[in-house]
């Protein structure tokens, strides 16, 4: 265990979340994603629902915010406008962090393209519809105080 860290935060979690570069990206899936078949580097988080999931990450990870749509969603089949409770799932917990980036949706089959050059992707056990993200890491503005 460490101080201030959520203990969803596992080793091999944090590990590809210090090795990602500015620009690489990161997948939170829910229950129903095809996580092991598109993954490069895969995470399982069972048990874990994707608000908590994203907490922790967020609570660690940088996004980029120098480029367009540092979050992206997928899109209801058959309905690309259409929000589910999920995606507002995802926009509390980006807003939560105090990131100033909006959720855009990308089409099923584009979102499992993207997935696929993802440097890594997190399985949770989230139950609801559509509860899949894409994180782009970006860059810590100001040196960090250690002391």
């Amino acid at each position: 265990m460490l101080i201030g860290l959520d203990p969803v935060l596992t080793p091999e979690l944090l590990s590809y979340l210090r090795a990602m570069g500015h620009g690489d990206e990161i997948v939170v899936a829910d229950g129903s994603f095809p996580a092991a078949a598109v993954a490069k580097r895969l995470v399982r988080l069972d048990g874990v629902n994707l608000r908590r999931s994203l907490r922790a990450i967020l609570a660690v990870l940088p996004l980029d915010e120098s480029d367009p749509d540092p979050v992206l969603g997928m899109e209801v089949i058959g309905s690309p406008d259409e929000r589910v409770p999920m995606h507002a799932e995802i926009a509390a917990a980006v807003t939560e962090r105090g990131v100033n980036a909006e959720l855009r949706l990308l089409e099923r089959h584009a979102f499992y393209r993207r997935t696929e050059q993802a440097f890594a992707v997190v399985a949770t056990g989230e139950t609801g519809f559509y509860g899949n993200v894409i994180l782009r890491k970006g860059t810590i503005a100001r040196p960090v105080n250690m002391s």
